[in-house]
């Protein structure tokens, strides 16, 4: 197992208690207080992220409502190799707060057959989470200057903290490097477009998104001069394209789609619906425009959060990918002679 990201611990003993397993929110619902005093199993298959994520979100709250001391959530991911998956969770604040920790879908998969054959094993369940006081942590920048109008500003990053398991290659110093790398790679090319190109490598993602949302205070008598964001922080598969927030002017999709062209060669030339990052979220809220870079994610939740998200599970060739397509838009959005909203004359 896994303890979640903000849970509470348990006493020293640690609990003991009848484990009861659910397949979702509506069988725990018609099950109520039958869970009173035990642990309940979230077993909810991987239906993608956005969905599935809410039992890890969620999942302690809505079980200490009917009483449960504790709660075990199938690790997010649609694939294990009895790998537990960790990640944040957050507590409802007018219910107890209780225990929670990640187990491999193998254990919830066990747990459910003895459950459905009408047996209840006691688990126990040790956690020795705390909190410890705040400690100073600094986002990391660097820029690319822009030649005639350096005030204007086309955002590029990914976040360098990680969950305390494995070492975070994926999510996220893959994006990192992405930002980093572009920076370099078109300052070594002798490239110098109109206007700056600033990599932000964000601290704290994982644990409130302090990073971005003090990028954005530290920054905000500037943010009318960010005309474009993008984010890198979903692996560094083979790249795809980019996905344009939905609430992206329809004249910047179409510029976009034009300037994507130019990746047709190494098939990176979609724009899609949806995008942005939780790093560069609280710009976008301010009103600036943001985008993802988007990859190959079929096997990102394999080891996302968990101890094999290592190094040796980059590839060279599609992170170098990933690069070359951070590049080729950002040096262009940077160039253009129009802003990226203006209709092409």
């Amino acid at each position: 197992m896994l303890g979640l990201g903000n849970s509470i611990g348990t006493p020293a003993e640690g609990i003991s208690a009848e484990a009861i397993v659910v397949r979702d929110f509506a069988e725990l619902d018609r099950l109520g207080e039958r869970v009173r005093g035990k642990i309940v199993v979230y077993n909810a298959p991987f239906v993608n992220y956005g969905a599935t994520v809410l039992y890890r979100l969620q999942g302690a709250s809505r079980a200490a409502r009917y009483g449960a001391v504790a709660a075990l959530v199938r690790s997010i991911t649609p694939v294990s190799l009895q790998t537990p998956h960790t990640g944040a969770m957050s507590y409802d604040p007018n219910q107890p707060k209780i225990p929670v920790a990640a187990i491999t879908i193998e254990v919830a998969e066990f747990l459910q057959r003895m459950n459905d054959r009408g047996d209840h094993p006691t688990l126990k369940l040790k956690m020795e989470a705390k909190f410890l006081p705040d400690a100073e942590s600094a986002n990391v920048i660097a820029e690319l200057r822009g030649s005639e109008r350096p005030d204007e500003i086309v955002l590029i990053g990914g976040h360098f903290d990680s969950w305390d398991v494995g070492q975070g290659a994926h999510d996220d110093g893959g994006g990192v490097i992405v930002a980093w790398e572009t920076i370099r790679l078109l300052r070594e090319l002798g490239l110098k477009p109109r206007r700056t190109i600033r990599a932000v490598l964000y601290t704290n993602e994982e644990n409130g998104t302090r990073g971005g949302n003090a990028y954005r205070d530290a920054h905000r008598a500037e943010i009318a001069k960010h005309i474009f964001a993008i984010e890198s922080d979903s692996g560094v598969y083979r790249p795809e394209g980019f996905g344009l927030a939905n609430t992206a002017p329809l004249q910047v999709r179409s510029n976009l789609q034009e300037i994507a062209k130019l990746l047709a060669g190494i098939a990176a030339d979609n724009i899609a619906e949806n995008g942005g990052g939780s790093d560069i979220g609280p710009l976008m809220r301010d009103g600036v425009v943001g985008a993802s870079l988007d990859v190959d994610g079929s096997h990102y939740f394999d080891i996302h959060h968990t101890q094999a998200d290592t190094l040796d599970k980059v590839n060279p060739r599609e992170l170098a990918l990933c690069v070359a397509t951070m590049a080729v838009m950002a040096y262009t959005v940077a160039d253009i002679p129009a802003n990226l909203a203006a209709a092409e004359r």
